[in-house]
């Protein structure tokens, strides 16, 4: 997949584009829908399928707090290239770039810089200076500017077939830490990532389990407790436990991302590592003493590899 990530680096318009737009975080279902969509609609036309989004999420360009992200830049960039996308257009959203008006945004931007033949976007989206534009605008211009909107529909929870698939129904689950729930939503386990720094080096010499601690990357974090993870390292996929919280039995109250990795003995420092939650297991509790808080570690240890290996990671 080609990323691009400024307008200006267009030296032509793309052959037949074929484009979505939308800041996509999650890359959840209903996103991967809509990629499915584009792709297949510039297969019919043998054109370039083309996905834009924005950095940083227009919110924060303006000012204003913005949700916490499901996926920062570079795990959204994987997401999408895995559903085949042609081309990224990565843009820097600026207080320039949020004055274009919406018809010279379809004109000028859409149609004569980028080529697009045909749009595909949900039914509420907007844009433009104002936010002004939207499907009807998109539908009185495509005649004589010569392109196709197509409005993709919502895809719901297949659970209870009413809901719908969004990002902000993701991160209320994931802060809940119904982790095994936002799979669902999301067609892969919620993920974490960070370097692995030096930590209180407590969890191998005192506990028996060495610990991995996490430096955190992204901005969305599940609740505090225990989970059942699955962990990518520079050494391999491995399983493990991992605790996020403040280590109440210790008494220091210091945020910490702890994970022990399953048969593991490689040093990993200052390397970066992905876990995969896969289920919570419980809250995080303060224990009467070390010997107390180990022995409920090794309990923790055999419910997560019953869950792993039932979810087919053994």
């Amino acid at each position: 997949m080609e990323l691009i990530e400024n307008i200006d680096q267009i030296t032509r318009p793309f052959k037949n584009a074929v484009i979505t737009i939308g800041n996509f975080d999650g890359v959840h279902k209903g996103h991967q829908s809509l990629f499915q969509q584009v792709t297949e609609k510039a297969r019919q036309l043998n054109g370039t399928s083309v996905a834009m989004t924005f950095d940083p999420h227009p919110l924060k360009a303006l000012g204003i707090s913005g949700p916490a992200l499901i996926t920062r830049k570079d795990q959204k960039f994987e997401l999408i290239e895995k559903c085949g996308i042609d081309v990224l257009l990565r843009i820097p959203f600026n207080m320039a770039f949020a004055a274009i008006t919406a018809h010279d945004f379809i004109e000028t931007v859409l149609v004569n810089k980028i080529g697009m033949k045909a749009i595909i976007v949900g039914a509420d989206y907007s844009f433009g200076k104002d936010r002004l534009g939207n499907i009807d605008l998109l539908k009185t211009e495509q005649d004589r500017l010569g392109f196709e909107t197509i409005v993709s529909p919502w895809i719901n929870d297949m659970t209870s077939g009413l809901e719908r698939i969004s990002s902000t129904r993701i991160r209320k689950i994931v802060t809940e830490g119904k982790v095994d729930q936002a799979m669902k939503y999301l067609g892969r386990h919620y993920q974490i990532r960070g370097k692995v720094i030096k930590g209180r080096e407590r969890g191998g010499s005192q506990l028996g389990f060495p610990t991995a601690n996490i430096k955190l990357h992204d901005e969305l974090c599940p609740k505090v407790g225990v989970y059942a993870v699955t962990v990518e390292t520079t050494k391999g996929n491995f399983r493990g436990v991992a605790n996020i919280g403040y280590s109440p039995t210790f008494g220091d109250q210091m945020f910490t991302i702890e994970v022990h990795i399953l048969d593991f003995n490689h040093d990993i420092y200052d390397t970066r590592i992905r876990v995969n939650m896969v289920k919570r297991l419980r809250d995080e509790k303060k224990f009467n003493d070390i010997h107390e808080l180990s022995l409920q570690i090794k309990r923790d240890i055999d419910i997560a590899k019953d869950i792993l290996e039932k979810n087919g990671h053994s």
